[in-house]
């Protein structure tokens, strides 16, 4: 790990490996203050979307000595992409976050012509993000956390056997949301904060329609911010209505279900929706 990281995240390594699929993925490491595996094995939390994700939310580990919170002690475990990938993973994240079969809203679409017309995106890249989006593999990269990348955390950080969590935020919420429809035997609490769900014919409520009132026990908090939906972004309001709609379906069904209305934008939401996960799901 190079000093630059060492002196940016305290406590922190850094590696690269390669998913059984084929696919490379770079992996930040973040240890409690003191961690002693022998004394004390602590979970993971999984933490998606590392390259934007790990200078918001790994500082955090630090809330483990807050006398005003406590909260049990967690390895997180940040994954994002390396090297030249790094550059493109606001494009890779499609097609690992986004469930197998997920139709593309018109939306995104839109979106994506818009970024065109304002300057933020070549035509070029447009192409590229949605063609992603049409050969979306969110079940391989599942099965690369639980299979490939779990055991090694696992033998390398003298983890705890149970008690591991799983946050992602935008996409990486619908990828939570996803997992948790999965019923993975990996995680116990999972944190979808603004989750992707920008269509009514997302894979997500297919499954839930699917498990009928037999849903997982798996411990899940949602979040989603007022400004996606009192603002002006027709992407970001269908975001917030229908992850309000899944919720409601899941409550109708007396899921172990946590939520919070947070007071931000969907780009600066995402450290405060991990702190509602943390303090919602991993408190003492």
């Amino acid at each position: 790990m190079s000093t630059m990281w060492q002196g940016c995240l305290a406590h922190t390594d850094y590696f690269e490996t390669r998913s059984s699929g084929g696919h490379d993925y770079g992996v930040w490491v973040t240890t409690p203050p003191g961690y002693d595996p022998a004394a004390a094995p602590a979970p993971v939390v999984y933490v998606l979307d590392g390259n934007w994700a790990v200078g918001l939310t790994a500082p955090l580990i630090v809330t483990q000595l807050d006398p005003m919170q406590a909260l049990q002690p967690y390895i997180q475990v940040s994954v994002g992409y390396a090297g030249e990938e790094a550059e493109h993973w606001e494009r890779l994240r499609n097609r690992d976050l986004v469930p197998p079969g997920e139709p593309i809203a018109q939306e995104y679409i839109d979106a994506t012509e818009m970024g065109i017309a304002t300057g933020t995106m070549t035509r070029e890249q447009a192409d590229a993000y949605l063609a992603e989006l049409s050969d979306s593999r969110g079940d391989a990269f599942l099965a690369f956390l639980t299979d490939d990348l779990h055991p090694r955390i696992a033998r390398d950080y003298g983890t705890a056997p149970s008690g591991h969590g799983l946050f992602g935020y935008s996409y990486g919420g619908l990828f939570s949301l996803y997992a948790w429809l999965s019923d993975s035997t990996l995680f116990e609490t999972i944190g979808a904060g603004s989750p992707g769900i920008v269509g009514e014919d997302s894979q997500v409520f297919a499954r839930l329609r699917a498990m009928g009132d037999t849903l997982p026990a798996t411990r899940l908090h949602l979040t989603f911010n007022d400004r996606e939906l009192l603002g002006g972004i027709p992407v970001y309001q269908n975001l917030a209505r229908n992850t309000a709609t899944f919720l409601h379906r899941l409550t109708a069904h007396d899921a172990p279900v946590t939520s919070a209305l947070l007071h931000e934008t969907h780009v600066t939401g995402l450290q405060a929706s991990f702190l509602s996960y943390l303090r919602t799901c991993r408190a003492r």
